[in-house]
């Protein structure tokens, strides 16, 4: 029996290593931008094409390698960070483990040229697959300009699982602005296709928030900051003007590496509790400053988790710190008086007018011991006797409880009272309850109907059927309204442009603000902006990576957004089409989603129901 276990070449390893460090486009940037910054570089440049799937070039002008370091870089565990292992307890660099420019180099064609400030030439470098194929001197400045071409090139099967170039772009998008953020004295820029996406020249943070995000953001944003002994947390909050529908604008950082963490999450949204609307996130950008001692990074391959040694005192340092920058900045909610039922007060005067005594009239007819009592208070029993044998008293509580029943849950009441014996109720009727349920009889015994979701199912096929004949109603905005996105909404929206527009939609784009000049027929009693800042929000929480069945998951959430509300009032013909309508559709039972629609409770079920 011969031995089974065996070495894995070099390039089989990086290769490895390659599916944890490099799940994308965007990973080779994060790693190539990051090393830039660790290489003191004041100015990085990033050029791609196709999404990163052609070329990534990443031109940084730090500090440069000699000729040995640069051959040295593309080695496996090859790090200059990391010289013991307690070294790993004192990171304050971005790239440390020695494993990104392997991996790149296991699954790419890589070219590399830099040089330093004491070297006359630089070096040239060229790898394919972790094979060198080429090494010369060069004249070029000082710095580092890598050029990743054919990403997955020999790994078929990952870059068959590649994403839209839009959605990898998103994505690409997404790990420049988070660096970005935490590098305002650097000067980024991001082109895509010969096409400025980002240029950021230095500034603060504040300056560098406004560059990527808008000038919406120039006054919306309340500086935070306390120092402790456990570290120091500042950075900025938004106020309630600049929420959003989707968690786009929420950043953490440790250290100036951006992580996840929902505990510290759960803080920021307890300090902003009844501050915001249902549905609406607070916006921050909050930097944590710690001792490199008491965190652990290396804990995820993307090193985006981080573990506190102290996290449940940062805890209450953070939700204090937040609590206080809303107090200062008078973000609470302040009571609103109403002024037009309010009692005129008198505004005192420097020469005040002169005050007049009361007048008391006495009637001196009027004797106190003559019966008149008794007799006043008999009438006024008699009185309060006819009052209570009203006829008719039940009609005093008609409108009583009007918000509670409509009207046509009282017609139900009425009619019931003859007929319930019989339970022979007209095929014809139906009746509302709670104004989100349609009940009506049917031969088997009741049906109840879920109002909005019924009108999610048919607004889904009416936008389904739309798609398929690529044939829509638009109705024209009389008044266009402007969407102006964040980039990473921008880039969503721009993603699913061609399915709103067989849907019905108009919307032209001009640097990076969108007009809606036109939606669809369906949904012209609802708010464009509103709709489609909702749109967005649901399609990126329910699935980042847009490129399967998009068309139906736009119809989809469009139909969940746009169906009736909860608590509207429906007369008994509109009830009457919405069933009808609903029993046109190929899937009447279930919502797109697959949440029922109707229930049907038999004689039988009822019978149960009423049964000891």
């Amino acid at each position: 029996m011969g031995n089974k276990i065996h070495q894995l070449p070099d390039h089989i390893a990086n290769q490895i290593a390659a599916g944890e460090v490099i799940q994308r486009p965007a990973s080779v940037i994060k790693e190539l931008i990051e090393n830039a910054i660790d290489a003191e570089a004041d100015k990085i440049t990033v050029v791609i094409k196709d999404a990163g799937k052609t070329l990534i070039q990443v031109t940084d002008n730090g500090k440069g390698m000699s000729t040995t370091d640069a051959r040295m870089a593309f080695e496996r565990h090859a790090t200059s960070k990391i010289k013991e292992a307690k070294d790993l307890f004192h990171l304050t660099t971005m790239g440390f483990r020695g494993e990104a420019l392997a991996s790149i180099a296991a699954i790419a064609k890589v070219s590399l040229q830099t040089k330093t400030s004491e070297d006359e030439l630089g070096t040239h470098i060229q790898i394919s697959g972790s094979e060198v194929t080429s090494q010369v001197a060069v004249q070029c400045p000082t710095g580092s300009t890598f050029q990743i071409k054919s990403l997955f090139f020999n790994v078929p099967a990952r870059r068959k699982f590649l994403k839209s170039d839009t959605t990898e772009f998103r994505h690409i998008n997404e790990e420049f602005i988070r660096v970005a953020l935490t590098n305002p004295q650097v000067h980024f820029e991001l082109i895509h296709n010969e096409n400025i996406v980002h240029n950021l020249p230095k500034g603060n943070l504040k300056i560098r928030i406004i560059q990527i995000f808008g000038k919406t953001y120039n006054g919306n944003l309340i500086p935070i900051e306390t120092n402790t002994t456990l570290g120091k947390i500042h950075g900025f909050i938004g106020k309630t003007e600049i929420a959003k529908k989707s968690p786009g604008e929420q950043y953490f950082f440790a250290n100036n590496r951006f992580m996840r963490h929902p505990y510290f999450y759960k803080a920021i949204m307890m300090a902003y509790e009844r501050l915001l609307p249902k549905g609406s996130l607070p916006v921050f950008f909050i930097y944590f400053d710690v001792d490199p001692e008491s965190i652990d990074v290396n804990i995820h391959p993307t090193k985006t988790e981080i573990k506190f040694e102290n996290e449940k005192d940062l805890w209450q340092i953070l939700i204090a710190a937040v609590k206080e920058s809303i107090g200062k900045h008078n973000l609470t909610p302040t009571i609103d008086f109403d002024a037009t039922n309010s009692i005129e007060i008198p505004v005192a005067s420097n020469h005040p007018t002169p005050t007049q005594s009361p007048q008391i009239k006495v009637n001196p007819e009027y004797n106190p011991f003559q019966n008149e009592r008794s007799y006043q208070s008999k009438n006024r029993y008699q009185e309060y006797e006819q009052k209570k044998s009203t006829p008719n008293w039940d009609t005093l509580y008609q409108d009583f409880d009007k918000e509670e029943s409509s009207d046509q849950e009282i017609r139900f009441k009425e009619e019931n009272k003859t007929d319930i014996s019989t339970d022979k109720i007209s095929s014809g009727k139906f009746f509302q309850i709670k104004q989100r349920y349609i009940l009506s009889h049917v031969k088997s015994g009741v049906m109840l109907i879920d109002q909005i979701r019924a009108h999610e199912r048919i607004l889904f096929e009416q936008l389904q059927h739309n798609l398929s004949i690529k044939q829509s109603s638009t109705q024209p905005s009389l008044f266009p309204e402007t969407y102006t996105p964040n980039p990473l909404e921008a880039d969503t929206l721009r993603e699913i442009l061609p399915e709103l527009k067989k849907i019905g939609y108009h919307i032209n784009e001009n640097e990076n603000e969108f007009q809606i000049m036109g939606i669809p027929a369906e949904l012209t009693d609802l708010q464009p902006v509103s709709l489609l800042e909702d749109l967005i929000a649901s399609l990126d929480e329910a699935n980042p990576d847009l490129h399967e069945n998009l068309t139906e998951m736009v119809a989809g959430k469009l139909a969940q957004i746009s169906s009736v509300n909860k608590g509207k009032l429906l007369t008994e013909s509109e009830m009457e089409h919405l069933t009808e309508s609903l029993f046109t559709c190929k899937m009447p039972n279930y919502t797109p989603d697959g949440k029922p629609v109707l229930r049907i409770l038999t004689t039988d079920d009822i019978e149960k129901l009423l049964t000891n």
